[in-house]
């Protein structure tokens, strides 16, 4: 079998890959030449462990190609999935232009049946939007050449993007044909010999789940985050509070992390997009909106934390930052809680230091020369006046505290994801800010 990924970015890149690695013969297109040109050379820009090696290893045994050139590439292909990005207008409605693109040149250059499957995160609706390109596009060449299109939306999360792929919990795919069907679940089949289902439903529906699905997770996050600011007011511990009800198997455990908001390409985007589809269907989605207010004040509570510590004068104060990506194992900077805090800070006329194990290159394009950039943790901190810790990774779980405190010019910390315990902190002489519990100092 061949198929054709449209968009070599996160989603386009590990779907590609990972269908090569069991067998099929893949050419992912990409109109930016020199990305393309660097990917044959196996060289990959965005960080994702298992990533690099695998695309390396399927060039080699000549799997996984690519081109720069969609239309020359879809003769033989049997699938076409469109994975370009979809990025947010100025009212937070998703940008269809580049996925109805790719429609229009399907149209231009199909000359067998070909099966079209959404994996970039569309609003509901545009399965037909694209079916309608094609179908014009071949009216315009007087072609009657039959085609599918499904939806089927991709679930992975960033740091555990390949293995989410390889053993997916489900795959969703909206269908409207039994032919449709059948090439799935030939394509999908090495995924699910270990029982991961095939989820086969409406198009419309198969939309909608996406978007569901990332809303549902991002209501956690500011749910939780919420509760934290009301626990600190109250004197009660977010951390006690996250257990009792994590314990509940009707809530769960996971997303109940307190912490200084949601970023990456996917939550922000996706709330803001379902949002505004429901504004465009008369509806308000006051849940929704609610997630996404929490969400963008969250981000900032550090900064507030420590201009509170500072009695309102960060001025010429060192300030130094553990993490700048929005998440461990990813140098994904998109909306990530740092770009804001950072520029909190710079307003505020703070001194900024940092350090992320993996985002440093992709924070030196993004914030320019407004920071210290240090090769560091110890580095970061040293003659600090505080520390921020801004992500989870897992070089900082276990800093040296004596260390910390000798090079520190004051032994503050304001942690954004709990990841330290509040007495081991107090035992070891430091002044400890967390979210969601009340500090006295």
């Amino acid at each position: 079998m061949k198929i054709l990924i449209a968009g070599t970015g996160y989603v386009g890149l590990v779907t590609g890959t990972c269908f090569s690695e069991v067998g099929i013969d893949v050419t992912c297109v990409d109109i930016d030449k020199t990305k393309v040109e660097n990917l044959r050379k196996a060289i990959v820009s965005i960080y994702e462990p298992m990533l690099e090696p695998m695309v390396k290893r399927n060039i080699e045994k000549g799997r996984l190609h690519f081109s720069d050139d969609l239309s020359s590439s879809i003769d033989d292909c049997e699938v076409i999935f469109c994975a370009v990005g979809t990025p947010p207008e100025e009212d937070g409605s998703a940008d269809l232009r580049h996925v109805l693109d790719v429609a229009k040149k399907i149209g231009k250059n199909i000359n067998n049946y070909i099966l079209v499957a959404t994996k970039s995160t569309v609003p509901v609706g545009t399965a037909q939007k694209i079916k309608t390109t094609i179908q014009k596009e071949l009216d315009i060449r007087k072609k009657n050449i039959a085609f599918d299109v499904v939806s089927n939306p991709e679930f992975l999360k960033e740091g555990n993007a390949v293995e989410d792929f390889l053993k997916p919990d489900r795959i969703i795919v909206g269908a409207e044909s039994e032919r449709a069907k059948d090439i799935i679940r030939k394509l999908y089949k090495p995924f699910t010999l270990n029982g991961h289902p095939i989820i086969f439903m409406d198009i419309l529906s198969a939309e909608m789940t996406k978007y569901t699905a990332n809303a549902m997770l991002a209501t956690k996050i500011s749910f939780i985050n919420d509760i934290a600011n009301l626990c600190e007011i109250t004197g009660a511990d977010v951390n006690m509070v996250r257990k009792g009800i994590g314990s509940d198997t009707r809530i769960g455990n996971k997303f109940i992390y307190p912490g200084i908001g949601y970023g990456g390409s996917c939550f922000p985007k996706d709330v803001k997009a379902l949002i505004k589809t429901a504004k465009k269907n008369n509806y308000q989605l006051k849940v929704l909106q609610a997630v996404e207010d929490v969400n963008e004040k969250q981000k900032s509570i550090l900064f507030y934390k420590a201009l509170k510590f500072f009695n309102n004068n960060l001025k010429n104060k060192t300030i130094a930052l553990w993490g700048l990506s929005f998440k461990p194992k990813t140098n994904d900077m998109r909306e990530a809680p740092s770009l804001i805090i950072i520029k909190k800070l710079i307003d505020a006329g703070a001194n900024i230091k940092v350090y992320d194990p993996i985002a440093i290159e992709e924070a030196k394009h993004i914030i320019g020369n407004k920071v210290e950039y240090t090769n560091d943790l110890y580095q970061t901190i040293t003659n600090a006046d505080c520390l921020m810790l801004i992500t989870e990774s897992s070089e900082f779980r276990f800093p040296d505290y004596q260390k910390m405190k000798k090079i520190m010019k004051r032994p503050v910390i304001f942690d954004g994801r709990n990841i330290y315990d509040k007495n081991v902190m107090k035992e070891n002489g430091f002044i400890y800010f967390c979210i969601g519990v009340k500090t006295k100092y």
